[in-house]
């Protein structure tokens, strides 16, 4: 009986420890270090405490080839709604968690990686704050830097390349520049949609969706999802696979609810009116960013395509997306391509 009695205070022990600091989450005042928060019981190896759930999107965001790992954070008791092709609508105290490294050698990622940086949603109680901790050159903490930073990082490729990128941190504004909704800051990635697929958890391998349920994060779902596709599986339709990308890419700027709103360029998944989409669409304050070309996407001819040439460009005064990136994404930029000659 005492063996049992002292095992369960030992557990109920480490559940403690490694809770998550629901009060840090709703202060005002963001604290210096990521450890704080205890949203990891092993903050080098990004384990994830208790109630801390990682995910991925199907298709996700292009940041300088930089990997990502994710993770959410739903107070007990509490549940996101779901709302068809939008973001979930989290409670407040939830957490949206996003740490963004580098491997050593892409050809062998046993050999390591580097840790840049690790981004916070956070839902408080009158709406999203975001904020970004660095890490250090020891690779044992993440320290704040609202004012953002540059690292540099050099790494070695699939194909045997040195790879280097000045890696921006960003800034709380800049934050604001993609994250916003209806001129309010708000997640862009956990949509239903975009989870809905298998994930291999250390404990099952099962759909997204399906284990939020049974974490109890949401309710069931009854509808059907407009579910994009990966879109570096090039077994599938080549159309499906560029309207994945520039929706996860572009498309929570440019929607109806998004920042570039009055362009009328909507490249969100669900968008079907060919010129929304651009085809012959002429640009909407534009200016050098045109290239002296006319339509967003001219069908067949993507040199003469103002989308495709945004997206090689790396001229801050020209290139799309306008932040978040310093490297042309070259697999992206075939693939649009490719999909512009198809049409």
């Amino acid at each position: 009986m005492k063996k049992t009695l002292l095992v369960s205070l030992i557990l109920s022990s480490i559940d403690f420890i490694y809770a998550v600091n629901d009060d840090l989450i709703l202060e005002d005042k963001f604290p210096k270090t990521l450890s704080s928060f205890s949203f990891f019981q092993d903050i080098n190896a990004q384990s994830p405490s208790a109630g801390v759930l990682p995910y991925e999107l199907i298709s996700a965001l292009f940041s300088d080839y930089s990997y990502k790992q994710r993770w959410v954070y739903i107070p007990t008791g509490e549940q996101a709604s779901f709302r068809k092709d939008e973001v979930f609508d989290f409670p407040v105290g939830s957490a949206l968690i996003k740490t963004f490294y580098y491997p050593i050698d892409e050809r062998n990622l046993r050999l390591g990686k580097r840790l840049m940086e690790t981004r916070l949603l956070l839902r408080k109680q009158d709406g999203w704050e975001a904020v970004s901790y660095a890490w250090n050159e020891n690779q044992d903490e993440a320290f704040i830097k609202k004012a953002g930073k540059t690292i540099l990082n050099e790494w070695i490729d699939f194909n045997g390349n040195t790879r280097s990128v000045r890696y921006r941190v960003p800034n709380k504004n800049q934050c604001k520049e993609c994250h916003a909704a209806n001129d309010v800051m708000s997640p862009i990635g956990p949509k239903a949609r975009n989870l809905n697929k298998v994930f291999d958890y250390p404990d099952e391998s099962i759909n997204q969706l399906t284990k939020w349920m049974k974490a109890d994060f949401i309710s069931n779902i009854n509808e059907e999802l407009n579910t994009p596709v990966d879109w570096k599986d090039k077994d599938l339709l080549l159309d499906e696979r560029a309207r994945s990308y520039l929706d996860i890419n572009c498309g929570h700027c440019h929607s109806t609810s998004g920042a570039a709103n009055s362009t009328g360029l909507y490249l969100n998944i669900t968008e079907t009116r060919e010129k929304h989409i651009g085809i012959y669409k002429k640009p909407v304050a534009t200016g050098r960013a045109s290239g002296n070309l006319e339509y967003s996407i001219v069908p067949g001819k993507p040199d003469e395509s103002i989308l495709l040439q945004r997206m090689i460009s790396i001229d801050p005064g020209i290139m799309m997306p306008e932040s978040g990136r310093a490297l042309s994404h070259t697999e992206a930029i075939e693939l649009i391509e490719n999909w512009i000659l198809s049409l």
